[in-house]
C-alpha cells in the first residue's frame, strides 16, 4: 500500500472514530453527587444495524434507589422489582427493595433518536471519583440487539470498549 493510500485510510479512521463514539447509548448528565436525586436521561441514537428499536432495558445498579421511570407516549413501561443487597436510608426511613430493571416497549425507527428518562437517589455508598454504570440492552426488529453492558475494568475507561454501559461519574459535593 502506498503512503498516500495509508494516509487516506488513517484520515478516514480518524473521521469515523468520533461517529462511532456518538453511536453509543449515553447518559445526558455525565456526573452527579452521591446522596442526591439523579435524573437519568438515556439517549438512544439509532436502531440495530438499520432495524427499529422495539425495547430498551436498563439494569438499575445497587445503591441507586427509589427509582421511578417517566411515562413515554406510545411506549409501555415494565418495572422489575426486587430486594436490594443492602438497606438504605431515605427521608428518615429504611428502604430494602425497589426497581432492579426498567424497560420501555414501543417502536423507534432507525432514522430517529429518542430519550428514556428515570430518576432515583444515588446513595452515599458511592465514593467521589467512582462511576456508576447502567447497563442497557436495546432490542430491535428481527431479533437483533445492541448490548451496552461493558463495565470498564480497573485502569480502563469506557473509551477502551466497543459497547460500554452508560455511566455517571460521582463528584464531591460543592462547598
Amino acid at each position: 500500500m502506498t503512503r498516500t493510500k495509508l494516509a487516506a485510510l488513517g484520515a478516514a479512521v480518524l473521521l469515523l472514530a468520533p461517529a462511532s463514539a456518538l453511536a453509543h447509548v449515553t447518559l445526558e448528565t455525565p456526573q452527579a453527587t452521591a446522596g442526591t436525586t439523579y435524573k437519568a436521561v438515556l439517549r438512544v441514537p439509532h436502531g440495530c444495524a438499520g432495524a427499529a428499536t422495539l425495547k430498551v432495558r436498563v439494569q438499575i445498579p445497587e445503591g441507586f434507589i427509589a427509582v421511578k421511570p417517566m411515562p413515554k407516549a406510545g411506549w409501555t413501561i415494565d418495572i422489575v422489582r426486587g430486594k436490594y443487597e443492602g438497606s438504605y436510608e431515605l427521608h428518615g426511613g429504611k428502604i430494602t427493595e425497589g426497581a432492579k430493571e426498567l424497560s420501555w416497549t414501543g417502536n423507534l425507527p432507525d432514522d430517529y433518536y429518542d430519550e428514556f428518562v428515570f430518576r432515583g437517589t444515588l446513595t452515599k455508598t458511592f465514593a467521589a471519583g467512582s462511576t456508576v454504570y447502567f447497563p442497557v440492552v436495546q432490542e430491535c426488529e428481527g431479533g437483533t440487539a445492541e448490548r451496552w453492558i461493558e463495565i470498564p475494568a480497573d485502569g480502563k475507561s469506557a473509551d477502551d470498549y466497543e459497547a460500554p454501559a452508560p455511566g455517571v461519574r460521582i463528584v464531591a459535593p460543592a462547598n
